[in-house]
């Protein structure tokens, strides 16, 4: 029996511990995964890329892409990475970033996902180890982490079945953060009737370093429970094996705490302060006690009170937004860049002996046809602007193009220089939307691929959809503002694919 075909998808902020990830991935033993999806999320990319495909090993997977996910959160951007995946995978393993899989975890991953087949099974979890140290006890940060070693469904490495996720259009979005929205995932798999399962793979959850405010931003959360409460019911937490915490008691001290502040009443005062003070020594006994430690829990548990108060009656108070309804993009045309994407890029190239496919690109375009896609070729050619070659050269050249790929559906080619001030040559949009006025398509229902920030700048001034494949040209700024990175023109081409009904 053949091992299930398997994505993996890692949502990222570009923390130093993704490239560890991607390393222990890139070692590990067993069947390799079908995709590598790495979602950037944060809100703004910036100059230097969440993880740049040029520098991965060549056997992470058969397919690496990079997303941008917009900043949204994990839950959309881990929807951003398994909607990416072609519907033929059929599992999909999320990975946090900040995980290290062991040695052996393709194949412990395989073996999970055939038992959870043979089954009928859903989803399967990794059993999860924090190691915490040794020589001392653990901080209040160390112990909170330690706690995902016993919770059920979380998405640090968590496997499912394709088809269950879509069953439930995945994660909801309306949780921004990472927190319940895994929970949230599994109890509306488990509604569908689906059973998930802890398989007997091992991962470990470092703990990562944090500030010392960390616990007070963490109080946003009672904001996620109230919206559990409100789409699965006041025992959620029962099912999902989870716990709210001591809100109870917070809203406790918060209320004392207003009330010997507007009455000055030394009761409330009295309940105030010893409420405070039993929080804060719940937290610094079982730590190490020393200085910045204790300074912290006594800071921290002064403002977690109120703080949790505060975004549980504001989320209580508010409006529950309807779900947002995911709306797949389907591509009807495929636009390639010519040179350093479909052939290896010959400064103004106007012999055709010269013109030699990249690997794997004539198998792209072939793929791209028979899946019925209409392609065009859209190419700066300032060659012959500048002289460097004519006309007739430029024709014998792209008739050596067809030869090698097959006859394109359009040729759409600004024959300008950069100082001619055309709004046809790339990043300018007019040669992308002249491409889809030939192949009879709107701009936004095209695809353009090609190698360099022009091509990415002109698809998006024409309204379309670009996949950036990065060269030794490429920029690493261009690689970090690209939407879609692909490794090669074949990943590219099944990226867009996938996406077709």
């Amino acid at each position: 029996m053949s091992a299930p075909r398997y994505a993996v998808v890692v949502p990222s902020l570009g923390r130093p511990s993704l490239r560890v990830l991607l390393d222990a991935l890139a070692a590990a033993t067993g069947p390799r995964p079908e995709w590598l999806v790495v979602v950037d999320d944060r809100a703004t990319p910036g100059e230097t890329p969440v993880v740049d495909v040029r520098d991965l090993p060549d056997d992470i997977a058969g397919h690496v892409l990079v997303l941008h996910g917009g900043g949204r959160g994990p839950a959309a951007a881990r929807n951003t990475g398994w909607r990416a995946v072609p519907a033929d995978v059929d599992w999909i393993a999320f990975l946090d970033d900040d995980v290290l899989v062991g040695p052996d975890w393709c194949a412990a991953l395989a073996a999970d996902l055939a038992a959870a087949d043979r089954h009928g099974l859903a989803a399967s979890q990794a059993e999860i180890d924090v190691p915490l140290p040794a020589d001392r006890r653990p901080t209040d940060w160390e112990r909170g982490t330690a706690g995902l070693s016993g919770a059920w469904w979380i998405t640090a490495d968590m496997a499912y079945r394709r088809d269950a996720l879509v069953a439930v259009d995945g994660f909801d979005e309306r949780f921004p953060r990472a927190f319940r929205e895994d929970a949230d995932l599994a109890l509306r798999v488990q509604d569908t009737g689906r059973r998930l399962v802890v398989g007997r793979r091992h991962t470990t959850h470092p703990v990562r370093p944090t500030g010392r405010w960390t616990s007070l931003r963490q109080q946003r959360g009672n904001a996620d429970d109230v919206l559990m409460v409100r789409v699965h019911g006041r025992l959620w937490a029962d099912r999902a094996g989870a716990t709210t915490g001591r809100r109870p008691r917070h809203v406790a001290i918060t209320a004392a705490g207003l009330l010997a502040l507007t009455t000055r009443s030394r009761v409330a005062a009295a309940v105030w302060a010893a409420g405070t003070a039993e929080f804060a020594w719940a937290r610094i006994a079982p730590g190490p006690r020393d200085r910045a430690e204790v300074t912290t829990m006594l800071a921290t548990s002064l403002a977690i009170p109120p703080a949790a108060t505060w975004w549980w009656l504001r989320a209580l108070l508010r409006r529950t937004p309807p779900r947002p309804v995911a709306e797949a993009a389907e591509a009807k045309a495929l636009l390639v860049d010519r040179d350093g994407t479909l052939v290896v890029d010959v400064p103004y190239n106007g012999d055709p002996d010269r013109v030699q496919p990249l690997p794997g690109a004539v198998e792209a375009v072939h793929a791209a046809r028979a899946a019925g896609l209409p392609v065009g070729v859209v190419t700066n050619q300032s060659g012959l602007a500048r002289g460097a070659f004519d006309e007739a050269q430029l024709a014998a050249v792209h008739a050596r193009v067809e030869e090698l790929f097959g006859a394109f559906d359009a040729w759409s080619v600004c024959p300008h220089g950069p100082e001619d001030g055309c709004a046809c040559r790339k990043p300018a949009p007019g040669s992308v939307r002249a491409a889809a006025e030939t192949l009879g398509v709107e701009p936004q229902d095209c695809v353009l691929v090609g190698d360099i920030g022009a091509d990415v700048q002109a698809a998006r001034a024409a309204g379309a959809r670009s996949v950036l494949v990065p060269t030794a040209v490429t920029r690493t700024a261009e690689v970090a503002a690209a939407p879609v990175v692909a490794r090669d023109l074949q990943t590219a081409v099944a990226t867009v694919l996938g996406g077709r009904s």
